[in-house]
């Protein structure tokens, strides 16, 4: 197990193009900026020290004259200090320092008063020694940082004597401060205004870009995979000027979102024209079907009244005639079931009312109990009745199909719940087994027409493949959304329905005469799940049932008068 370090730092996700450009353009320019500072603080550097070196020349000339006058009046080694008294000429911090032949030092530098002041024998000691080391600055005690120059007096002969000049170098590096910091505020000035710019022109150079990506989104959040859609949304045309670059993206989108809505309206138009064939061909089909299944019905009747002595040819004709009345039935029941597929994608068959979902489920169970006894039955409902706007009939139709479904595709001792509960505004319906599992290669195609686990189609193992597909369509209507999730040994289908569809919110809507009331219908569909449609009970609905809760924990004992709900 790898160890899990919490000073790790996480890796970054990648930086905008905005970003990038501003990191960009000042970097560049920022290290522009850098090198011209430094070339300027180094180059008026050395202009201030060059000129300090020429004051210390011209200080250390006139020095070095009035030593050797000082010898030739005097015949003896000056002072330090007599070198700086009286008209010399020399500035404010002059150090001068007389090194006699013997020697003997003696020291002074001139005040900011103008007075001769004698250095003290450290500072003397730390003049001479750095020049002996070869260092021509120093931090003198007391008087700072100095540059001097030495030079001996006479140039030659046995009376030689070293006479050394300095001056501070505080003025010229208080100057070089004073330069440094300009030019660092500058630059740091700069630089702020530069990324500021930046930012402003780069941010506007890219709105365009902005405005393909909102537009791009709102149209992502679009429901594109059914119904009738219509693509209004378009970059500004001022953001799709295609003579400029980010503008010319904006025009491609704009191009590409009217062929996607051309594309969408001629596919709206070929499903409308689709549904509508397939409404008319199923409504033209009753009518031949209904006739063939009453003539078949005459017949058999008429076999079965029949006095004459049954024979080989007889019997044969009865069997054909069952066979014609069991396939119209089934016909029959396949072209209601895609009748009703038509209706309900064109947003009919819906009479709204106030629905008990919890009566409904325990229906379900009831129902379905006698078709599979050898199955596990388990419901899981509130106390208090689970309502919503819904129709009564699609949405018991929900639950038979699902209940059906998982029946179907079940062996023998599977346990099949159902459960209905209430979250937030929605309700929730849910119906699980333990039983084998949805096959993964028919998971994604499960509500789809005629989708079935089984490729054979044989009908001893599901039905027309219809089932869920109308379940789903029913749920749409509502506004709801169902989902299945399944693996070996528990499969779980998920119905969410609102409590009162956003669509049709204190609204009614009553059913077309012309509409036949929706029957009950035990629809089938994929791998785990298509179910043949069970004969119908006949039951007093005011007659007080109850539904036994097989399940575990969290289930109870229900013995209740549904009429009453």
């Amino acid at each position: 197990m790898p160890s899990m370090n919490p000073f790790r730092t996480r890796p970054r996700g990648p930086l905008s193009l905005q970003t990038r450009l501003m990191a960009a353009v000042t970097g560049f320019v920022s290290l522009i900026l850098v090198v011209i500072a430094i070339a300027t603080s180094v180059v008026l550097g050395n202009v201030l020290n060059g000129r300090l070196q020429d004051e210390l020349a011209a200080t250390t000339k006139n020095v070095g004259t009035q030593a050797m006058q000082k010898l030739v009046l005097g015949h003896v080694v000056p002072d330090a200090s007599d070198l700086v008294v009286g008209p010399t000429g020399v500035q404010n911090g002059t150090l001068v320092i007389v090194v006699t032949p013997a020697g003997s030092a003696t020291g002074t530098v001139v005040t900011a008063d103008r007075v001769a002041q004698d250095l003290t024998p450290l500072q003397i000691h730390q003049a001479v020694t750095a020049l002996s080391e070869g260092r021509y600055t120093e931090d003198l005690s007391q008087l700072g940082d100095y540059q001097f120059v030495h030079q001996p007096v006479p140039a030659s002969g046995p009376a030689q004597f070293e006479v050394i000049t300095g001056l501070p170098r505080a003025s010229t590096e208080a100057q070089i401060t004073t330069l440094f910091s300009m030019i660092a505020l500058t630059t740091i000035g700069g630089l702020i205004l530069l990324a500021l710019s930046t930012a402003i022109t780069i941010r506007v150079a890219l709105r365009p870009l902005r405005e393909v990506a909102a537009t791009a989104n709102r149209v992502a959040n679009q429901p594109l995979d059914r119904g009738d859609v219509s693509i209004t949304e378009r970059v500004p045309a001022a953001e799709a000027d295609p003579r400029t670059e980010t503008g010319l993206v904006g025009s491609a989108l704009n191009t590409l979102l009217d062929h996607v809505d051309a594309s969408l309206a001629v596919r709206q138009r070929n499903e409308e024209r689709m549904r509508q064939f397939v409404a008319d061909a199923s409504h033209e089909l009753r009518t031949p079907l209904s006739s063939i299944r009453g003539y078949s019905e005459l017949s058999l009747r008429a076999l079965t009244r029949s006095d004459a002595p049954e024979d080989p040819a007889t019997a044969s004709a009865h069997t054909a005639l069952e066979r014609i009345q069991a396939q119209s039935l089934r016909m029959t029941s396949l072209v209601e079931d895609l009748l009703l597929l038509a209706r309900l994608e064109e947003g009919r068959e819906l009479t709204l009312s106030t629905v008990d979902l919890s009566r409904l489920a325990i229906e379900g169970v009831e129902d379905a109990r006698p078709t599979a006894p050898d199955h596990v039955w388990a419901i899981d409902v509130p106390e208090e009745p689970v309502e919503l706007i819904g129709d009564t009939g699609r949405l018991q139709q929900v639950v038979t199909n699902l209940l059906a479904n998982a029946r179907t595709h079940t062996p023998a001792g599977t346990r099949i719940a159902i459960e209905v509960a209430e979250e937030g505004s929605e309700v929730v319906l849910r119906v699980r087994d333990d039983g084998p599992g949805i096959d993964p290669a028919v998971r994604d195609e499960l509500f789809s027409r005629f989708a079935r686990g089984d490729r054979s189609r044989n009908r001893a193992t599901g039905g027309s493949g219809l089932g869920l597909s109308i379940t789903k369509a029913i749920v749409d209507g509502h506004g709801g959304t169902i989902s299945v999730q399944s693996e070996p040994g528990a499969t779980l289908f998920t119905v969410r329905l609102p409590k009162v569809p956003q669509a049709t919110a204190g609204a009614t809507q009553t059913r077309p005469a012309d509409t036949a009331p929706p029957r009950p219908a035990d629809k089938d569909a994929p791998q785990q799940h298509h179910a043949d449609r069970p004969a119908p009970r006949h039951r007093d609905e005011d007659a007080p049932r109850g539904a036994e809760n097989r399940g575990g924990a969290g289930s109870h004992q229900l013995g209740r008068t549904l009429g009453g709900r």
